[in-house]
């Protein structure tokens, strides 16, 4: 009788996994990696900049491979970093 108890089980952990694997959905990690997503305010500079989740920021430069090639004439250009000036205020430890 403990076997076939023990063989539910398992059968259910095996099974659990890939249900869930197949009846998910698409989920995005961040908001700004969903393409729907990326004309929205949120996803544009300088809101973005503050959690860094541009499409930038999360494709590190690169196109969204889910786009395919860049058509004629398009180019894409990654962020370039801010300069932000030395930090003059603060606690002097010598």
């Amino acid at each position: 009788m403990n076997d076939r108890k023990m063989f539910k089980w398992l059968g259910l952990l095996l099974l659990l996994p890939l249900l869930l694997a197949i009846f998910a959905g698409d989920n995005f990690r961040y908001p700004c990696q969903d393409p729907k997503n990326w004309d929205k305010e949120m996803c544009k500079l300088p809101t973005c900049d503050v959690t860094r989740t541009c499409p930038e920021h999360i494709f590190k430069g690169q196109r969204d491979p889910r786009l395919g090639p860049p058509k004629e004439g398009e180019q894409v250009t990654p962020i370039k970093p801010i300069n932000q000036p030395p930090q003059t205020t603060g606690v002097n430890c010598k």
